[in-house]
């Protein structure tokens, strides 16, 4: 007959309660940690914030003030149009809407060769930026600068320089929005690298395979509807960048809404900005569209 030992059971009961007290400190420590790092940041931001309004001169009567002035602008662009002569007074707004569309298929394409070509140097630089798929230090180190400093100069400057390097015209825009947009998708393709699940990478290299092969069969299957998710997004962006290199002669129909601009043609200026409008708006509905179907398509797959 076993009988029970108080000695056993108090020890038993004294270790649960030392467990329970040394928990119950951590957690505190946790939180008390959390809470500072918390405070901290909140004070760095709100110091921020402070400078940057200082810095900027940000006003609120200024901007109270300013805010129906830049309505007034805006509306002294549209035209008036009646409703005896709405066909006439709709024609003489858009008088320019041949030229004007013509230009705007420029921009597109501008936009989209620019698309094209940065996001083949972003998907060939995103590898060697990716920690988890480069075991050299250097080519990392390398990689990650190379697509910060595409991303860091502004697109007005590569295009600025290549229209000196080139001459005037939509060849100076496709190249600067490549080279930025080359620089951005390169960090958005490396961070989806950074989070591919590692087994099919290791199932690939204990095959036998050699990196590219790496990079093709273990990482590639998996991102890609994330790099064609991102390459979307930014095809859209780069429409709009492109119409905006338009002003420093890199073709597009941003010449002749600069044109406009500085010769006080107001309603030229609306009617050009609402074909950008329009157009962007066309564009984010196809892109969300084909984004859906791919993601839609990628979880039957798994499924």
């Amino acid at each position: 007959m076993s009988t029970l030992n108080p000695t056993n059971g108090r020890l038993a009961s004294t270790t649960r309660d030392e467990r329970l007290l040394s928990f119950d400190e951590r957690y505190r420590q946790q939180q008390f940690t959390r809470r500072n790092w918390t405070l901290l940041y909140g004070a760095l931001f709100l110091a921020a914030l402070i400078g940057a309004v200082a810095v900027s001169d940000f006003s609120i009567p200024g901007l109270v003030k300013g805010l129906p002035m830049a309505w007034n602008y805006i509306l002294g662009t549209f035209p008036t149009l009646t409703l005896e002569n709405f066909w006439a007074d709709l024609a003489d707004w858009y008088w320019g809407l041949r030229f004007w569309l013509r230009l705007l298929v420029e921009t597109i394409l501008i936009g989209f060769v620019g698309t094209v070509m940065g996001g083949i140097i972003a998907l060939a630089l995103s590898f060697p930026a990716s920690r988890n798929l480069v075991e050299n230090s250097g080519i990392y180190f390398a990689a990650r600068r190379m697509l910060e400093f595409f991303r860091t100069v502004p697109e007005l400057v590569f295009a600025l320089i290549f229209v000196f390097a080139f001459g005037l015209g939509p060849f100076a825009g496709v190249l600067a929005i490549a080279v930025h947009t080359a620089g951005s998708l390169g960090k958005l393709f490396a961070e989806v690298n950074e989070n591919v699940d590692p087994r099919p990478i290791e199932g690939v290299r204990a095959s036998g395979g050699n990196w590219p092969m790496i990079m093709r069969l273990g990482v590639v299957p998996q991102a890609l509807p994330n790099y064609a998710s991102y390459l979307l997004l930014r095809f859209e962006i780069n429409v709009r960048g492109a119409s905006a290199l338009g002003l420093v002669g890199a073709g597009g129909i941003g010449q002749d809404l600069y044109v406009a601009i500085r010769q006080f043609e107001y309603t030229d200026i609306s009617a050009i900005m609402l074909l950008l409008i329009l157009t962007t708006s066309v564009i984010d509905i196809t892109c969300e569209a084909i984004r859906h179907r791919l993601i839609g398509h990628t979880l039957t797959q798994v499924a």
